[in-house]
């Protein structure tokens, strides 16, 4: 049973127009529904009912057609959305067909764009980091882009807002450069991963690691069973959708505080093509949408409008939204609109074998795993690049599948296979790209989708920094390892193009200078202040953390400020 009022949507006119019901978008809805306002929220995708919804869910592999990977007519078919893990048969039905995902690549980007109500939110990792100062001062100091309209202090109460709500495992540091969170205990590192804690923080004083701090309720207080989520289960099949509410979701924490209230309404199959623009008044009025489904259009009207369709697709929006007033995109006076397109850069580390220990397992399939915060470019710490990165990995045991090469057979063979085998651990690097200009997102209107969306052309590629970073990111990673006592340790780097970490960010950004940016410190455009950006589209910078848990925060921020605006008939 949905738990939505989805709206046959006679009412064309609403308080407020939330475009997108991802990460972001789902936030905006709880907070201005809950600040009063009559919301619509529109979304491209599909409907997906909370628990009903997640078909794969509780299947074993097994009891998938083809154990959960792609046939070869599907990468044929889906030749984009193929290119790594995210798409794969059992999550296949969440994500948009590459006939329908049209886009071009002057440079080799991976667009992966879900099809469903939640969105990303959905399918994402999880990994949940506060940015600090070191982060927001950083473009100012070393005289990249342009400045941060806003610093910690601004942000840190949105941070444990959100935080409270979403509920957080994780470790207390006391690290500067990554400021704790309001944690719920903290998930257990494997005996593994115990011992080479040690063995790196004795060996390189001012590292650490630590637990990955994640989305998962290791426990479910009052916040989280109030709205009828419990505990993680240690499963670790979170792309699939969790039935048990145990990670952070649109569906799980943020709809249905916004459905109680009643002032929300939900319009699924509903993709946003216009913003529009009163000259006169100086606003935006509302947006221009067309069914997916059966490609009728209609105009929605609001005071105020959340625009929070992910990074590429709110700044495709903006620039589709043309006028005499802004021939080059809503909000464009800059020219910055569709630049400065970042991600993180990946894929690149060590690995290696630790002897011993083959009498201790772990207990279920933790669904997290460990995290080396930054410590390049900290303090003294000074290299030939900008700016740093982080480590995420984990410790395990072999499976069955350590003995696909082997020439053996037999009885003792399988009895052998049935049994773990060694411990292995890894550790893989998540770099800061800088915010290039030249790294850009536009739209090609000679041609257009099925729902008359000019075709977004990605040109932007990782450069010399983030080359340099990485050979830092792959031989650290073998230096600690080793120093830790593993085995066979061995490098690997497979390439990185943007895209592919699914961290988009940039290309709307946040500034203090209206001639330089597209949003001033409270997300709002600044020309158009009742319009809205709170997804990674405002972002000046990316630091090397995961940037979902910012993405929220200044989501709750702009919307108290935008309902208080309102209220004072600001906007």
């Amino acid at each position: 049973m949905s738990y939505l009022n989805i709206d046959a949507v006679k009412d064309m006119t609403y308080d407020a127009i939330v475009v997108g019901s991802g990460v972001s978008g789902g936030w905006a809805a709880k907070e201005l529904t809950e600040k009063g306002l009559k919301v619509l929220m529109l979304e491209r995708g599909k409907q997906l009912e909370h628990v009903t919804g997640y078909e794969n869910a509780l299947k074993a592999p097994w009891q998938m057609q083809y154990n959960g990977r792609l046939t070869e007519v599907q990468k044929e078919t889906h030749p984009k959305l193929s290119r790594d893990y995210p798409y794969n048969e059992m999550t296949e039905k969440y994500w948009m067909n590459d006939s329908d995902s049209l886009y071009k690549e002057e440079k080799r980007f991976d667009w992966f764009r879900p099809n469903i109500v939640g969105g990303k939110s959905i399918m994402w990792g999880r990994q949940t980091y506060r940015w600090s100062d070191i982060d927001f001062e950083a473009n100012a100091k070393e005289g990249i882009a342009v400045d941060w309209p806003i610093r910690y202090k601004d942000i840190a109460p949105w941070y444990s807002y959100v935080e409270k709500h979403v509920g957080i495992s994780g470790e207390k540091l006391g690290l500067p450069q990554l400021p704790d969170s309001e944690f719920l205990p903290p998930m257990e590192m494997f005996c593994v991963e115990k011992e080479v804690r040690k063995r790196i923080e004795k060996n390189f004083p001012g590292r650490v690691m630590t637990i990955g701090r994640v989305a998962n309720l290791s426990a479910a207080g009052k916040a989280q069973t109030g709205i009828g989520r419990a505990a993680c289960q240690y499963r670790n099949q979170c792309s699939l959708g969790c039935p048990y509410g145990a990670y952070f979701s649109t569906q799980s924490c943020t709809l249905p505080p916004a459905a109680k209230t009643g002032r929300l309404t939900l319009r699924p199959d509903s993709m946003v093509t216009n913003v529009l623009y009163d000259k006169d008044k100086q606003k935006a009025t509302g947006v221009r949408v067309v069914d997916a489904v059966t490609l009728e259009t209609r105009e929605y009207l609001a005071s105020l409008i959340f625009v929070c369709a992910s990074t590429l697709g709110s700044t495709a929006l903006l620039l589709n939204s043309t006028s005499d007033r802004f021939p080059n995109g809503l909000g464009n006076d800059s020219g910055q609109l569709g630049h400065n397109l970042m991600d993180h850069h990946f894929r690149t580390g060590a690995s290696g074998e630790w002897e011993g220990d083959l009498d201790k397992y772990y207990y279920g399939r933790r669904a997290n795993g460990i995290y080396v915060p930054r410590y390049r470019n900290i303090g003294n710490d000074k290299r030939d690049y900008l700016r740093g990165f982080g480590y995420q990995g984990r410790g395990s045991r072999e499976n069955w599948q350590r003995g696909i090469a082997e020439l053996s057979f037999g009885v003792d063979f399988k009895e052998e296979m049935t049994t773990p085998g060694g411990w292995q651990m890894g550790l893989g690097g998540f770099g800061e790209t800088l915010p290039y200009y030249e790294n850009r997102m536009y739209l090609d209107k000679t041609e257009k989708d099925k729902w008359g969306m000019p075709l977004v052309v990605f040109d932007a590629d990782l450069r010399e920094n983030e080359h340099k970073m990485r050979v830092d990111m792959k031989n650290d990673a073998a230096e600690m390892l080793e120093a830790a006592g593993l085995k066979n340790v061995r490098t690997n780097d497979r390439g990185s193009y943007l895209g592919m970490a699914i961290h988009e960010m940039g290309t709307a950004r946040m500034g203090r200078d209206p001639k330089t940016s597209v949003l001033n410190g409270n997300n709002q455009v600044h020309a158009v202040k009742n319009v809205f950006v709170t997804d990674g589209a405002c972002m000046t910078s990316a630091s090397c953390v995961n940037p979902s848990l910012t993405y929220m925060a200044l989501t709750a921020r702009a919307a108290d400020f935008a309902v208080k605006e309102l209220n004072k008939k600001n906007l």
